[in-house]
């Protein structure tokens, strides 16, 4: 099945959002209603892009608002932006999300030992392509890192886009240490920092920074994707999250979302305007000395 966006509002602005469409031009959540797998014989995941590799913006599947559009996300009433902790620049993976899954915060995970962040389980994909934002990709996983971020558990999962180049040659983690030198511990180094500029301390991890090859990821996303259909079945706490979708749960269910509702939702935001400037600021190198 194809999925199509529309934007909202003004691209760089708090305004902007980008809404998700399926084939037949009807509006869904890209949480909720585009399927975890995109071929589940072959174990190919879809995976939503938020954050195209180099840029700065901290962009994210907003799962607190209804139909989940990718939206920037704002701290202390600032559009927020991840800082370029030298030697990075901005984001060095596209990072996205996989969808009809979910992270949850009862949960405590027994290798971490922590409970999980609320959110859809992570995605560095590491192809040659720099994606776009909400652009829908097929991959393959080949491992897990598993941060520690402020004492919850926040799995991110290595995979690249079935359609690269580079796809036929990495089939586990082990090929992306032999074939991509110095990339992992790179991907360890920005998890670990990118908070400092924050004034947060370093992030930790669990199995001392190592990665979990491919089966440990994908049953890791299994598990994730069991505990969002335990969110939809209504056996967990939702608690802010909106979980409101127009194709999982049936017409006569609180959580379904009609057509027509789902057009209000849309209609009630900002029209398309232009682009605002990204703040100069964005642009500038972050330096400290690691411990």
């Amino acid at each position: 099945m194809s999925y199509s966006v529309e934007q909202r509002g003004s691209t760089n602005g708090p305004d902007y959002r980008l809404f998700f469409k399926n084939a037949d031009g009807n509006y869904i959540s890209p949480f909720h209603d585009i399927p975890m797998y995109a071929d589940e014989g072959q174990n190919i995941f879809n995976v939503v892009i938020e954050v195209p590799r180099w840029s700065n913006a901290k962009m994210e599947i907003d799962t607190k608002d209804t139909l989940n559009p990718i939206k920037q996300d704002v701290k202390k009433g600032k559009l927020r932006y991840v800082a370029n902790v030298f030697p990075h620049k901005g984001y060095i993976w596209n990072y996205g999300a996989i969808p009809q899954t979910w992270e949850d915060p009862e949960h405590k995970d027994p290798d971490t030992g922590c409970r999980g962040d609320n959110d859809p389980i992570d995605v560095c994909e590491i192809g040659t392509k720099v994606c776009s934002c909400g652009e829908l990709i097929k991959v393959k996983v080949l491992g897990v890192l598993a941060m520690i971020d402020e004492g919850e558990t926040d799995w991110k999962v290595i995979a690249i886009n079935v359609d690269d180049p580079e796809a036929k040659d990495l089939n586990n983690i082990s090929d992306v240490k032999r074939l991509k030198p110095g990339f992992l511990d790179a991907t360890v180094d920005w998890f670990r920092r990118y908070k400092v500029p924050d004034g947060k301390p370093e992030n930790r991890f669990a199995f001392n920074g190592e990665f979990k090859d491919k089966d440990f990821a994908i049953n890791t996303i299994k598990a994730t994707n069991n505990f969002w259909k335990a969110l939809m079945a209504q056996q967990s706490n939702p608690g802010e999250l909106d979980c409101k979708n127009t194709t999982v749960s049936p017409s006569d269910s609180p959580l379904h979302c009609s057509k027509d509702q789902a057009q209000a939702v849309v209609g009630k935001t900002s029209p398309p305007g232009p682009a605002e400037c990204i703040p100069l600021s964005v642009d500038k190198w972050f330096y400290y000395e690691r411990k």
